[in-house]
C-alpha cells in the first residue's frame, strides 16, 4: 500500500500541472495591447490583413515567364522610355492623310471628328494601362494574356490569336514598304550611289536592317533608337506643316465641301473620311509591353510612370497631328487630294 500510494504521488494530477505552468515566467505584453485587440478596430484591420495577404497585394507583381522573353526581359524602364517609345509609335506617314479627310467633313466636323478621335485615344490607352495590372499579383503584358483573362482561356485565344497574328503581318509588310521607298527616296536624292538599285532590293535591305536591330536584348535596350524616331516623326510633321503655310497657298484654292452624285457616294465618302482620322491614331499594340518593361510595387505601381510618359508623348502628338490637318486644309483646300496623293506615291 505504501508503494501504490508513493506512485500515486509521483503522478502529477491536472491540478498540478496548471500549478507548476502557473509558476513560468511569461513574457511581459503591452497593457495596451489587449485593449487595442479588444477595439472596434482591431477586426476589420485582421479581415483587411488577411484579405490582401489572400488576393496578392502584399506580394511582388510580378510574372515569371516575363522574365526571360526578349521584350519584358528587362525592367528598368521609366517614364522617359515611355514617352520615346510611345511617341515614336504614335506618329507615321497616315498623318499625312489627315487634310485629305477635312475634304469631305469641312472645317467643322473636321476638326469635331478629329478631337473625338484623339480624346477616345487617350481614353482607351488609359484603359489598357490601368488593365496592365488589373489582377493582383499578375502584370498583363500582351494582348493574349489580357484576353484570356477576360474572356477566358479558349474564347480568349480565339478572339486574340487572329486579330494579332494579321494585324502584325500587316505591319510588318507596311513598314517594309514604306521603310525600303524611303531610303531608296533618300540616297536618289543625296546622290550616294550610281547604280540604279531596284525598289525591291530596297526592302530586302530594309528587312535585313530590321533582322539586325531585333537582335538586341530587350525593349529598353532600343530606347536611344525610339528618340531619333520620335525627333524624326516631329520634324517631319512640323517642316510638313510650316512650309505649307509659310509658302502660301496656291491659286484656284476652294474649301467648298466637294459634293457626291449619290446618297451612297457620300456615305462612302463621309466614312473614308472617317477612317483617314482613325487610321491616324495608332500605338495600342505596343502599350501593354511598354509598360512591362518597367519595375513595379505595390507603393510605386507601373501605371504611374507610365501614364506619365503617354501624356508627355500625345501632347507632342496633339502639337503635330491639328496643326498638319488644319494647316495642310488652310494651304491647299481641296486642292490636297493632288498633294496626297504624290505624297502617297512617293512612299
Amino acid at each position: 500500500m505504501k508503494n501504490i500510494s508513493t506512485t500515486n504521488s509521483l503522478t502529477p494530477s491536472p491540478h498540478n500541472v496548471l500549478d507548476s505552468n502557473d509558476n513560468i515566467p511569461k513574457t511581459p505584453k503591452s497593457p495596451f495591447s489587449s485593449k487595442i485587440l479588444m477595439s472596434p478596430l482591431a477586426s476589420p484591420m485582421k479581415k483587411a490583413l488577411t484579405y490582401m495577404e489572400e488576393i496578392g497585394h502584399l506580394t511582388k507583381l510580378n510574372d515569371p515567364q516575363d522574365d526571360w522573353l526578349p521584350i519584358t526581359e528587362s525592367r528598368s524602364g521609366n517614364a522617359y522610355y515611355a514617352a520615346f517609345h510611345t511617341l515614336s509609335s504614335g506618329i507615321g506617314v497616315q498623318v499625312l492623310l489627315l487634310p485629305l479627310a477635312f475634304v469631305t467633313l469641312g472645317w467643322v466636323w473636321g476638326i469635331i471628328s478629329l478631337s473625338l478621335v484623339f480624346i477616345w485615344q487617350l481614353y482607351t490607352l488609359w484603359l489598357l494601362i490601368q488593365l496592365h495590372e488589373s489582377a493582383p499579383g499578375l502584370r498583363y503584358s500582351r494582348y493574349l494574356r489580357l484576353s484570356m483573362a477576360a474572356f477566358g482561356e479558349k474564347l480568349g485565344k480565339i478572339l486574340a490569336l487572329l486579330p494579332t497574328m494579321y494585324l502584325s503581318g500587316g505591319t510588318c509588310v507596311t513598314l517594309i514598304i514604306i521603310g525600303g521607298s524611303t531610303m531608296k527616296i533618300f540616297f536618289q536624292t543625296v546622290g550616294a550611289y550610281n547604280t540604279p538599285v531596284s525598289t525591291i532590293e530596297w526592302y530586302l535591305v530594309f528587312t535585313v536592317s530590321a533582322i539586325v536591330l531585333a537582335q538586341l536584348p530587350n525593349l529598353n535596350s532600343i530606347a536611344g533608337i525610339s528618340l531619333i524616331g520620335s525627333l524624326s516623326a516631329v520634324t517631319y510633321c512640323t517642316i510638313t506643316w510650316v512650309i505649307s503655310i509659310v509658302k502660301g497657298r496656291p491659286q484656284d484654292v476652294s474649301f467648298e465641301t466637294v459634293e457626291n452624285k449619290s446618297d451612297v457616294a457620300r456615305i462612302c465618302s463621309i466614312l473614308n473620311a472617317l477612317g483617314m482620322i482613325a487610321f491616324a491614331f495608332r500605338g495600342h499594340n505596343l502599350v501593354l509591353e511598354i509598360q512591362g518593361t518597367m519595375p513595379s510595387s505595390l507603393k510605386s505601381p507601373s501605371h504611374v510612370p507610365m501614364w506619365k510618359g503617354v501624356k508627355f508623348s500625345y501632347s507632342i502628338i496633339a502639337l503635330c497631328l491639328f496643326p498638319l490637318a488644319i494647316g495642310g486644309y488652310w494651304a491647299y483646300g481641296n486642292l490636297v487630294r493632288t498633294f496626297t496623293i504624290w505624297i502617297v506615291y512617293i512612299t
